[in-house]
C-alpha cells in the first residue's frame, strides 16, 4: 500500500478529513472497528453522535464473558465515520474533554494490565505489538469496472482518454488485481494518548492514508477528499497532488 497526504495537520484537520474519506460518490463500502475502551473513556457530553457506542461499551466490559485484557472479537463494534470522529475530536482537540478522555484510557489499560505502548504514534514499526488496536477504519471505492460515465465522469477523465481507462479496468482486474480501497493509520493508546498535542497539532503530521488501487484513481478520490475538507490540495511538504476538479 502507498501512504498519500491528506494535508492535516491538526486534530480538527484531522476529523474533517475523517468525515470527508466516508462522504463521497467513489465510496462503495466501509468497515471500522472501534474498541469498547475508546468509547467508554470517551465523556458523556460528547455529544448524540457516540451515544450509543457508549453504552454498547458499557455493557460490553460489564459482562464477565468477555475479557477486556483480550483479543476477543466482541470487544469492537463497527461504526459509523461520525462515531469515529468523535473518537478522535474526543482524545486529541485540546480542552477538558481530551483530558479527561486520556486519563479514563490509561485507567482501563492500568485496570486491565496493559500498556500505552512505546515509539512514537504512528509508527509502523510498532503496529504489529500494538494491543489493543482501539481504530480501525477503512473505505472501499467502486470498481473503476463500474463507475458510472455520468455521476463519475470525473474520476473517468483523469486517465486522459477512454484507451488508458479501460487499460486500467483491465489491470485492475484481470491482469494485476487490484484492491481499490484506502484506511487510517491503526490507531491503538499511542495514537489516542500522544497523537496530538496539548496545542492540538499532529504528533504524526501531515496525516496519512493507506491506499490500494490505480493511483490516477486512488489520487484523483483523495484530491476531492482533501477538497471537501476545506485542505489545500498542495503545500510546502506534499507535491503529490495538483489542481483538478473535485470529485
Amino acid at each position: 500500500m502507498i501512504a498519500y497526504s491528506l494535508g492535516a495537520r491538526t486534530a480538527r484537520e484531522a476529523v474533517q478529513v475523517v468525515r470527508a474519506l466516508g462522504a463521497h460518490r467513489y465510496l462503495g463500502g466501509r468497515l471500522h472497528l472501534v474498541h469498547a475502551f475508546a468509547f467508554a473513556s470517551v465523556p458523556d457530553d460528547a455529544g448524540g453522535a457516540i451515544a450509543e457506542g457508549r453504552a454498547w461499551a458499557g455493557r460490553t466490559l460489564a459482562d464477565p464473558s468477555v475479557d477486556a485484557a483480550s483479543r476477543d472479537e466482541r470487544l469492537w463494534r463497527r461504526s459509523t465515520e461520525a462515531e469515529i470522529a468523535a473518537v478522535l475530536e474526543a482524545f486529541w482537540v485540546a480542552g477538558e474533554r481530551a483530558a479527561a478522555s486520556r486519563a479514563a484510557l490509561r485507567a482501563h489499560l492500568e485496570r486491565h494490565e496493559l500498556f500505552v505502548g512505546v515509539g512514537a504514534p504512528f509508527d509502523e514499526a510498532c503496529e504489529e505489538a500494538m494491543h489493543p488496536l482501539l481504530v480501525d477504519a477503512g473505505w472501499e471505492l467502486i470498481a473503476l469496472s463500474s463507475l458510472d460515465p455520468g455521476r463519475h465522469r470525473g474520476a473517468i477523465e483523469a486517465f486522459g482518454d477512454a484507451l488508458a481507462f479501460e487499460t486500467a479496468c483491465f489491470e485492475t482486474e484481470t491482469a494485476a488485481p487490484l484492491a481499490l480501497l484506502y484506511e487510517l493509520p491503526a490507531i491503538g493508546p499511542v495514537e489516542l494518548l500522544l497523537g496530538a498535542d496539548d496545542g492540538g497539532a499532529l504528533a504524526a503530521a501531515p496525516l496519512v492514508v493507506w491506499a490500494s488501487g490505480h493511483e490516477t484513481y486512488v489520487d484523483y478520490v483523495l484530491r476531492g477528499v482533501r477538497r471537501a475538507a476545506k485542505l489545500p490540495e498542495r503545500d510546502q511538504d506534499d507535491d503529490a497532488f495538483s489542481d483538478a476538479p473535485a470529485p
